[in-house]
């Protein structure tokens, strides 16, 4: 008989999968230059694939987009 634990689990982990496989895959290339303020992007943050934003725009954006969302 099956424990109705072991199917939560068993669950849960299927959603993780779920949810880590649909995550967005970045495999553009970063831009060298910032498209809000043009400044240079750092090396380690356009490793990161698809960047286009230096990490104190994207901050910026980021907390405008959190502030629109409510």
């Amino acid at each position: 008989m099956v424990d109705l634990v072991d199917m939560a689990e068993e669950f849960r982990d299927f959603q993780l999968q779920q949810n880590i496989n649909a995550r967005a895959q970045f495999e553009t290339e970063s831009n060298l230059d910032c498209d809000d303020c043009g400044e240079e992007i750092p090396e380690q943050r356009r490793a990161l694939k698809g960047v286009t934003r230096c990490i104190t725009c994207q901050t910026k954006f980021e907390a405008q987009q959190k502030h629109f969302r409510g």
